[in-house]
């Protein structure tokens, strides 16, 4: 057995040497990197996974914490809110954000996938008209109950349920989650099997879903060939730069110039001015008394529960929430 060597050691010494008893080997570094914090809005192509574009904006920046604010589908394009440094601490409030999509049903075909990358597993020869369309949709409105595709990154005991359908060829039971749909629209008929349909959503709606579950209710079979997401959370697609324009720009210069600062995603949560002493009993992740922070924000119009911005000489402090009359810092930022 392997003996700690005598003598003084280092803690990191001391580390190393309590995981190879543990048969764990060296432990890897931290990846080194540039200290760059803000978002970059990136207008993703299709064909590349969230994390695929995470990778490509790691090597084109070299900043040390790079994240995603949002999963798409390869099928996907649209806004992917990529996070960089201090950023990465806020990437979950996108994430729980509001998200509006745009995408084309294509009647006749329902595929494993639920989208046109898929294989059939059913065909249909009916098309729905406007009015039962229309007719369905509020169904599909609120808190409804959604089964994810099958084809999805949920995880089923420690493994992603679409490695359980693609590579161990079996059907993973997945289960109905509560998911909130703000506004589900039929925007246009393209044409007999295409229909052009605009929802809002919540955290965890899937849209490829959504679309197969409406097809069904209609009495059709039908999949998802086009996916756009064009908000998500206060990130705009009008705002967003094309991934392959980025590489472009890389080449020549710095990509600096289309960062946007770190409290870009906090732009939808209300601000509310505290004291210095506020400040640091927050930064302290001490509540403080409400009353008199919201006597100094009569304007700002807020209740029980909300969730706020602490901010002090125009910096944020904390995102904190209001509950049992105090204000109580549920994230420390210091942006």
């Amino acid at each position: 057995m392997n003996a700690m060597p005598e003598g003084k050691s280092s803690q990191a010494e001391e580390n190393l040497w309590k995981r190879e008893r543990a048969g764990l080997g060296p432990m890897k570094q931290r990846r080194q990197g540039k200290r760059i914090s803000g978002w970059l809005a990136i207008d993703k192509p299709p064909g590349l996974t969230s994390t695929a574009v995470v990778n490509v904006i790691k090597s084109l920046t070299n900043a040390d914490r790079v994240g995603h604010g949002g999963t798409l589908d390869p099928l996907a394009t649209g806004i992917l809110p990529i996070a960089l440094g201090q950023a990465t601490k806020v990437v979950q409030h996108v994430m729980n954000g509001l998200k509006n999509y745009q995408f084309i049903v294509r009647w006749g075909e329902e595929r494993d996938t639920d989208d046109s990358e898929g294989q059939v597993i059913a065909t249909s020869d009916k098309r729905p008209s406007v009015e039962t369309i229309t007719a369905a949709l509020p169904a599909f409105t609120g808190n409804i109950e959604q089964v994810p595709p099958r084809f999805s990154a949920i995880k089923l005991q420690g493994k992603r349920a679409y490695d359980i359908a693609r590579f161990d060829g079996l059907e993973p039971t997945l289960k109905a989650r509560q998911v909130h749909v703000h506004s589900f629209t039929l925007i246009s008929i393209l044409d007999v099997d295409h229909a052009l349909f605009e929802v809002c959503s919540g955290k965890g709606a899937y849209m490829r879903a959504l679309a197969r579950d409406l097809a069904r209710a209609l009495g059709v079979t039908g999949h998802i060939v086009q996916l756009r997401r064009t908000t998500c959370g206060p990130f705009h697609v009008d705002m967003a730069i094309p991934l392959n324009k980025l590489e472009e720009v890389s080449r020549r210069t710095s990509v600096s110039q289309y960062l946007l600062p770190a409290t870009t995603a906090l732009a939808n949560i209300p601000a509310l001015v505290v004291s210095q002493q506020e400040a640091s009993q927050l930064d302290h992740g001490q509540p403080i008394p409400v009353l008199r922070v919201l006597t100094r924000n009569a304007h700002v119009p807020l209740t029980a529960g909300d969730t706020v911005r602490a901010m002090t000489d125009g910096k944020v402090v904390a995102l904190a929430r209001i509950e049992g009359g105090e204000l109580r810092p549920v994230r420390v930022l210091n942006f």
